[in-house]
């Protein structure tokens, strides 16, 4: 049926709609007996589950995590000159984005780096 068993998920390919138009295919891991409600492709022979959110919605979730990551980070005392995170974002057809429990488990891995600016005006 194109489910390959991971443990005791099962990875799907799930359909998200895009903001602006059209879609995008995602590859992940749900927990079996979720309904595929579809084909794609010319052949259908890959059966996709629509998402419940948009794209763009899916993912917004783990902005606010970064911000708060990233304040905290910035007010500690003598803060370093450069602050990078990664994280591992997996994407849910139900529940939208979340920050991975590993980074081989994510769908996308995040890596952003923030200087600080020289206030000494040179």
């Amino acid at each position: 049926m194109g489910d390959r068993v991971l443990g005791s998920l099962v990875k799907r390919l799930v359909e998200f709609p895009l903001e602006d138009g059209g879609t995008v295919v995602v590859e992940v891991d749900e927990p079996p007996g979720i309904p595929v409600t579809r084909g794609i492709g010319k052949d259908h022979s890959a059966l996709v589950g629509e998402a419940d959110k948009t794209f763009e919605a899916a993912t917004a979730a783990v902005t606010p995590a970064a911000r708060s990551l990233i304040a905290r980070l910035r007010a500690i005392d003598n803060p370093p000159d450069e602050v990078s995170i990664q994280f591992g974002v997996q994407l849910s057809a139900q529940t939208g984005a979340f920050i991975a429990s590993a980074a081989a488990a994510a769908n996308f891995t995040v890596s952003m780096t923030w200087r600080r600016r020289d206030t000494a005006g040179g």
